[in-house]
C-alpha cells in the first residue's frame, strides 16, 4: 500500500507546476522536497500513519484542481483593494520583493554596501 501512496504523492508532484517568479518560495518546490524526505526510501517506506499520510494527499489534490475555488465562485477576481490576480503574482515576485526590500535600506546602508568590499560582518572580526 505504501507504493501506491508513493506513486499517487510522485503524480501530483509531477502535476504541480512550479513557479520560477517564486524562487525558494514556491508551494510547488517545496512539495517536492517534502514528498523526497517522507519517502525517502520510495516505494519501500513504512508509513508510521496511513490516514493521516492519505488526509494530506487528499487536500493537496484539493488545493492543486481549484476544489474550493471551483465550489465558491467569486464574482470578482479582485480584492477589496481592487488588485487583480497578475498584479498580486508580479508584486509577490521574488525579483520584485528583493527590490522593495533594497528600497527599504537607509542610504548610510545602500552607501556602505557600495563602497565597502566586504561586509560590515567581516570588519569586526
Amino acid at each position: 500500500m505504501a507504493a501506491t501512496r508513493y506513486r499517487r504523492f510522485l503524480k501530483l508532484c509531477e502535476e504541480w507546476p512550479v513557479e520560477e517568479t517564486k524562487r525558494q518560495r514556491d508551494l510547488g518546490a517545496f512539495l517536492r522536497q517534502r514528498v523526497a524526505q517522507a519517502f525517502r526510501e520510495g516505494e519501500n517506506t513504512q508509513i508510521t500513519d496511513p490516514e493521516t499520510c492519505d488526509r494530506m494527499y487528499e487536500s493537496l489534490v484539493r488545493i492543486h484542481t481549484n476544489y474550493y475555488k471551483n465550489k465558491y465562485p467569486r464574482l470578482k477576481d479582485t480584492s477589496f483593494t481592487g488588485v487583480t490576480v497578475e498584479d498580486c503574482k508580479m508584486i509577490l515576485a521574488t525579483d520584485v520583493m528583493k527590490q522593495m526590500e533594497d528600497m527599504k535600506k537607509g542610504t548610510w546602508r545602500k552607501l556602505r554596501e557600495r563602497f565597502y568590499a566586504k561586509k560590515p560582518e567581516e570588519d569586526s572580526k
